[in-house]
């Protein structure tokens, strides 16, 4: 007996519906009463399997239901759906076709169901060190890529896609991991309230760096690395430089800083004033970064979302 397995294909609006076995569709909102409404039915014909592709936070409010529901759901890379398509002659592409792959897709190779939020933050940081640690596997099996034997280069494909595909089920998992902790969700909100910090870097932050926020502002600096250490001997005044410091966390605040510096307007300004001196751009950068740490602190402190500056004359 063919197993039940239901597609979904999300977008922000719409969520495209089709069963593994079928070739028609159906289509709900992507709101509370098109979830709930969709639930309904698969309460009547529960699904063995329900598959989503991860969509940037747009599958949160689908999967939430779905868990609560008692439904298994799967989050799958959007590429390995695209790909495993193709290869069955699959080359259109429309909302529809892709909730008839996404279910194809899981009925053939069965991806494992995400797990239930476990309350406590000992799970919610080993979600964020388990991202890590599948970052850096990918980051290996593309350095063996670049020099493999074509006959090894097809097994790092694998392993590549296998590495993704776990990579979107655990992104979902951390933003459900938060939302099930009230004190862990306003403080994500407060930290991407700032231009440039998105979810994934907010999630390094409150896993790594919890003690952002009841610290001082020089001590944030040093725990994530970027306050400039001295290396004077007697008479000779050496270049400062960073050292030491939380990697992780180090790298997460770099990236959000490389966006912060063109939309948050003081970082923005900031920068532009340390280049127009004649700093380095990575002198600049690492300088922006060390304000951006005393900014999220500054408002993880004062529990205060972060409000675009007021603009005196134009």
């Amino acid at each position: 007996m063919t197993e039940y397995v239901v597609g979904i294909d999300v977008s922000k609006r719409y969520l495209d519906v089709a069963a593994a076995d079928s070739t028609g569709t159906c289509r709900y909102p992507n709101l509370a009463e098109g979830i709930a409404a969709l639930i309904g039915e698969m309460r009547a014909h529960p699904p063995s399997l329900v598959v989503a592709e991860a969509t940037g936070g747009y599958e949160l409010g689908l999967v939430r239901a779905l868990q609560a529901a008692q439904i298994p759901v799967a989050i799958v890379n959007p590429r390995q759906v695209r790909d495993f398509a193709r290869a069955r002659g699959k080359l259109a592409k429309t909302d529809a076709i892709d909730a008839q792959s996404i279910a194809a897709f899981g009925l053939a190779l069965r991806p494992r169901p995400m797990p239930k939020p476990i309350p406590g933050r000992e799970a919610f940081a080993a979600l964020v060190t388990r991202r890590r640690q599948l970052i850096d596997m990918m980051i290996a099996e593309k350095n063996r890529r670049e020099h493999a034997d074509s006959v090894v280069a097809v097994f790092l494909e694998e392993s590549l896609a296998a590495l993704k595909s776990q990579l979107a089920t655990v992104d979902t998992a951390i933003a459900l991991a938060i939302d099930a902790d009230q004190e862990l969700a306003h403080r994500r909100d407060i930290l991407v309230s700032v231009p440039g910090v998105a979810d994934l870097t907010a999630a390094v932050i409150l896993a790594e760096l919890p003690e952002l926020g009841t610290i001082g502002s020089k001590q944030a600096a040093a725990l994530v690395g970027v306050a400039p250490v001295n290396h004077d001997s007697g008479a000779h005044r050496g270049e400062r430089h960073i050292a030491g410091g939380r990697a992780s966390v180090r790298c997460a605040i770099y990236m959000a800083t490389l966006s912060a510096v063109r939309h948050e307007p003081n970082l923005q300004a900031f920068y532009r004033r340390l280049r127009d001196n004649g700093k380095r751009p990575k002198v600049a950068l690492v300088a922006a970064m060390r304000k951006l740490v005393t900014l999220l602190n500054t408002l993880l402190q004062r529990n205060q979302i972060w409000h675009p500056p007021q603009l005196h004359g134009c």
